[in-house]
């Protein structure tokens, strides 16, 4: 059975909860209620044979509402099928968490979270996996400045010369050509 009929069937199950199917350049997207996103991917996974979650990543759309698009790619063993499966999220909403269905989810829902500051209702172990925690603010949203923001948090990196600098495993890019800047040019010096 392809993606494309995979679709078909999610559709006929879940009916008004799947709220558009896509299909560009071969690939398959469905877009769930949020209600309905945990019963689609344990019927992906238990049903159509999507055992591996290959990712979850999440879109800021600035200005809509709802704010947020949590999105989830799924495969098979065999890697004869891929789907995308995405779901819109409120600022102030909970995406139930995936990890009683892939074990991967686990680190994959704590960098969105990290990142992005969407919650992840029933996830084990909801912390920050990048930042450090207590940090306030969410770096990967479009209203944080490109230039970031102040913290209360000495010394949390340091801005001096990095330690290996012109060292020889140290790639050089001011250097005129591809070879001047690979790091064995330096052996020699």
């Amino acid at each position: 059975m392809a993606a494309a009929e995979d679709v078909k069937l999610l559709r006929a199950t879940f009916a008004e909860k799947v709220l558009e199917t896509v299909e560009f350049r071969g690939e398959q997207t469905l877009r769930v209620a949020l209600d309905a996103l945990h019963p689609v991917l344990e019927q992906c996974r238990d049903k159509l044979g999507y055992a591996m979650l290959l990712d979850i990543s999440a879109v800021d759309h600035l200005g809509e509402s709802p704010r947020f698009e949590v999105v989830y790619e799924l495969a098979t063993l065999n890697d004869s099928k891929h789907l995308r499966v995405k779901v819109k999220v409120a600022e102030d909403a909970a995406v139930a968490s995936a990890v009683d269905l892939w074990g991967a989810a686990d680190w994959h829902e704590r960098e969105v979270w990290d990142l992005m500051g969407i919650r992840f209702a029933g996830h084990p172990n909801l912390q920050r996996i990048l930042m450090w925690e207590g940090y306030p603010y969410f770096p990967l949203r479009k209203d944080f400045p490109l230039a970031g923001l102040p913290t209360e948090m000495p010394d949390v990196a340091f801005s001096g010369v990095a330690p290996m600098e012109g060292g020889p495993f140290v790639a050089t890019s001011g250097a005129p050509n591809t070879v001047l800047r690979e790091p064995r040019s330096h052996a020699a010096d």
